[in-house]
């Protein structure tokens, strides 16, 4: 075998060691009368393969410590690592949950929980990769569902979520922070949803504005109802614990319009300062019996078994800058909520209606 070509093979062999794990940041290489008897070449061969690793920036060799994988791998080659390790982890992580006793829809559950939760925390901004299309916006069930199945639908591409209200998806728009936002904003003067909003937060921009489908909000009680809620001149009531949603979500926006209506001012409302981030949590949170009502969607209500009162069918949008909504892969994107796959899987939530799925508007 010519010696030329067999160089490459020993640094094929050893890159394949570290991507496997069976060489390991910080493990010690074979030394060179090592490689030399176990390939049967010349000392100049394995120092050839050894200076190819050492470029891809796989080892290190110094004087008196021998040669060693780097103690940081480059991204390229670490990610089949760091995968490998995070099934390893969320494996030991679910074996430890099952012999609990929890199902694998609680288990589900939970960790949709606990991602919807981790995405609506404030994140120092890492510049996405061209693949990542940035959402920011109201927390929304179907998004999640969305998100995970984002790459299978259009492949080479992932829809990054970072839940912070309606408000603040409109502003993370403004300030170029996403290329997507989620919205379900109310206007009380107009009785419409979004597009006062968005002409007053981005004035002068043209945006697309695409509707996802209408979801009804209500509250979110113990089955039974045993306080026999009916409405919302009830949350002034003694003795009842509110869950309220954070400032500038929608249903905080729908709620404060419509206080009025049903003769409350907030200071006469249990728990209207506890602000809760997602639908989820505020179902989660009856649950555990330390709120005895909350406002949210009905699929919320559903996903942990719970009681639901309708206030109001909202309309939830997707606001998008124009000058990106006819390029690959926003316009498949925008596309794909028109057909029948799409408000197949919209309608599996409990709440959500599809009569004007795919709808899309001009705004300026």
């Amino acid at each position: 075998m010519s010696e030329s070509f067999l160089y490459e093979q020993i640094a094929e062999s050893v890159r394949q060691d570290i991507i496997n794990g069976n060489l390991t940041p910080g493990d010690r290489l074979p030394s060179l009368r090592e490689m030399t008897s176990r390939w049967n070449c010349t000392i100049g061969t394995v120092q050839r393969a050894y200076r190819e690793l050492a470029q891809q920036g796989l080892i290190t060799s110094r004087s008196g410590q021998g040669t060693k994988v780097v103690e940081k791998l480059p991204a390229q080659i670490e990610t089949p690592l760091r995968r490998a390790a995070l099934i390893h982890r969320a494996e030991t992580f679910l074996l430890e949950v099952l012999t609990a006793g929890y199902s694998p829809p609680e288990i589900e559950n939970a960790i949709r929980q606990a991602l919807d939760r981790w995405r609506t925390l404030e994140h120092e901004e890492i510049p996405a990769p061209p693949q990542i299309i940035r959402f920011a916006g109201s927390h929304d069930l179907f998004l999640t569902w969305l998100s995970g199945n984002f790459s299978d639908i259009f492949p080479g591409y992932a829809l990054q979520l970072q839940f912070s209200g309606s408000l603040g998806g409109l502003i993370a728009l403004a300030e170029g922070r996403a290329e997507i936002a989620g919205s379900h904003l109310w206007d009380k003067q107009s009785d419409t949803y979004n597009l006062p909003f968005i002409r007053r937060l981005l004035p002068g921009q043209k945006m697309t504005v695409l509707t996802v489908a209408h979801r009804r909000l209500g509250f979110i009680l113990p089955k039974g109802n045993p306080q026999q809620i009916k409405g919302l001149p009830d949350l002034g009531r003694d003795g009842i614990r509110f869950g309220n949603r954070q400032t500038g979500s929608g249903s905080r926006v729908w709620l404060d319009a419509n206080l009025d209506k049903a003769g409350l001012t907030a200071d006469q409302i249990l728990g209207y300062n506890s602000e809760m981030l997602t639908h989820l949590e505020v179902a989660l949170a009856v649950a555990e019996n330390k709120i005895d009502i909350g406002l949210g969607l009905e699929a919320a209500a559903h996903n942990y078994g719970l009681g639901f009162i309708p206030l109001t069918l909202e309309q939830y949008d997707l606001v998008i800058p124009s000058k990106i909504a006819d390029t690959y892969p926003i316009k498949e994107v925008i596309g794909w909520f028109t057909s029948s796959r799409a408000k197949q899987e919209i309608a599996k939530f409990p709440g959500y209606e599809t009569h004007d799925t795919g709808k899309v508007a001009q705004v300026e």
